[in-house]
């Protein structure tokens, strides 16, 4: 699955925040957090984050995919 940062959007953390939550909020996927742990190298690995932290959340355009593909034919 290809993918391309296009912009980047700032997110104020707030107690309880995860990487996997902030991946869940902005992307639809918990498991796509890596790249926002990419576009934040500074910022420590911690199961949670701090309160306050401003985290750089990259809006990412997805792969093109076939909407199609699984339908059945009286839908296509």
């Amino acid at each position: 699955m290809s993918s391309q940062i296009i912009e980047v959007i700032e997110h104020i953390t707030k107690d309880g925040d995860r990487w996997d939550l902030l991946a869940w909020e902005y992307y639809g996927d918990a498991m796509a957090y890596e790249a926002i742990i990419a576009a934040n190298p500074a910022i420590a690995i911690d199961p949670v984050l701090p309160s306050g932290l401003k985290v750089l959340i990259p809006v990412i355009e997805a792969a093109e995919t076939d909407t199609t593909e699984g339908l059945p034919p009286w839908k296509l």
